[in-house]
């Protein structure tokens, strides 16, 4: 019964959230759709942290930037915005609390919310994700990463680690309702706990040591990755790939 109305649970959830993200006001309505680029220059070589706040919409995260931040965001509703800032040590990027309005169903069908975020690959950062309703894609294996966390909403969730890891890494990867995807390398330690609600846990080219999956690599490289996995309600996905 749980699988049968799972798309209709996610559904709700997100029409509730950007029910949420709109708010009581102003009477706000889909419009131009619009795509914005915005940069935060290099800075230097210091740690950075990341604040990730998307509140319903598809978010896809990289490397790959020349700058510390290259962001391209598409969108709708004029009163999400996203939000920009830097301030040396941290470097945020947030849908506005703003009290715009309950749209109506027929704008929900129409809304349109887009963010594809560039990050440098040298720069050392940890990073934490939010993520409402929608899409997350997060191809993270090019950057300086040594701390992640990620906690979903309601939606699909892919987080692909992939890539010559150079630190140790501590990761959560955290999902509310909706199917995790963990993509994981074959030529750097990894070590998975993976703790879900209602849903399976699928795993390919990992070997399960007590109450941990483990890859070929684990205790023979010398970076490791230790990751939790942990979802309420939806199936989890943890593939070795070369």
């Amino acid at each position: 019964m749980i699988a049968k109305n799972f798309k209709g649970i996610a559904l709700m959830a997100m029409v509730a959230i950007l029910l949420t993200v709109a708010g009581c006001g102003g009477g706000a309505r889909v419009g131009e759709l619009r795509t914005e680029s915005q940069t935060v220059a290099l800075g230097g070589t210091t740690p950075v942290h990341v604040e990730i706040t998307m509140g319903a919409g598809d978010l896809t995260v990289s490397g790959g930037a020349a700058e510390l931040l290259n962001a391209d965001f598409t969108y709708n509703v004029a009163d999400l915005k996203p939000i920009v800032d830097f301030n040396g040590s941290t470097l945020s990027v947030d849908t506005p609390d703003a009290r715009v309005g309950a749209a109506s169903l027929l704008d929900l069908k129409d809304y349109r919310y887009e963010w594809n975020l560039r990050l440098n690959d040298d720069v050392p950062m940890d990073m934490q994700v939010s993520g409402g309703a929608g899409r997350s894609t997060l191809n993270l294996g090019s950057l300086s990463l040594t701390k992640l966390d990620v906690a979903g909403g309601a939606g699909e969730v892919t987080v692909d680690l992939t890539g010559n890891w150079q630190n140790n890494l501590e990761a959560t990867i955290e999902g509310g309702l909706g199917h995790r995807t963990v993509i994981l390398p074959a030529n750097v330690g990894v070590r998975v706990k993976a703790e879900v609600g209602v849903g399976s846990v699928n795993t390919t080219g990992l070997t399960k040591d007590g109450e941990y999956y483990v890859n070929d690599a684990y205790g023979q490289s010398d970076v490791t990755l230790n990751i939790h996995v942990m979802g309420g309600v939806g199936g989890t996905d943890l593939i070795v790939r070369e």
